[in-house]
């Protein structure tokens, strides 16, 4: 119930409906879901306030010290905040897991049971238009402007870059 109806982007979760924590998962890194976002905060942490401290504890293992995060979806908050090292830093840390790797560089998912099934596209086109790209994500608030961390991977060597603010990632 307090997913439903989430600013921004959205896959349009009802009340009531049933989806795995991984359609979640594809749902917040393909589609921006900010309403699941919500739902796998509550689910895996109890609530947004709990969540968040996780989400804040974890950057700073990763030693980004120059963020702070208010909410799990990432849009507008005066206290929300962080730095393109930062997010670097937390991707570094995300892409030495298997299951986020395979995820972010999906094209599309298809999420949901009978009449609420879709199907949602991944938002990063760096994905089909720069070789060896193979993820991350997108991001777009009127506070932030269009960001971008994106990924690729070439000779063997995987390299991460992080755009904030410019209007033609």
């Amino acid at each position: 119930k307090e997913a439903v109806g989430i600013e921004g982007s959205s896959v349009y979760l009802i009340e009531g409906e049933v989806l795995t924590l991984s359609e979640l998962i594809y749902a917040l890194l393909l589609s921006s879901a900010n309403d699941a976002a919500v739902a796998i905060a509550i689910h895996t942490a109890g609530s947004i306030d709990a969540f968040v401290e996780k989400m804040n504890e974890k950057a700073v293992e990763c030693g980004a010290v120059n963020s702070n995060f208010e909410n799990p979806h990432g849009l507008h908050h005066p206290n929300h905040y962080t730095t393109a090292y930062d997010l670097a830093l937390i991707t570094a840390e995300a892409m030495k897991n298997s299951y986020f790797r395979t995820i972010i560089s999906m094209q599309k998912a298809r999420i949901g049971e009978g009449e609420s099934a879709r199907v949602i596209a991944n938002k990063n086109k760096m994905l089909h238009l720069y070789d060896g790209a193979n993820g991350v994500k997108t991001g777009y608030t009127k506070n932030s402007g269009r960001c971008l961390v994106s990924s690729a991977k070439r000779n063997g060597m995987q390299l991460i870059a992080v755009v904030l603010n410019h209007g033609d990632m």
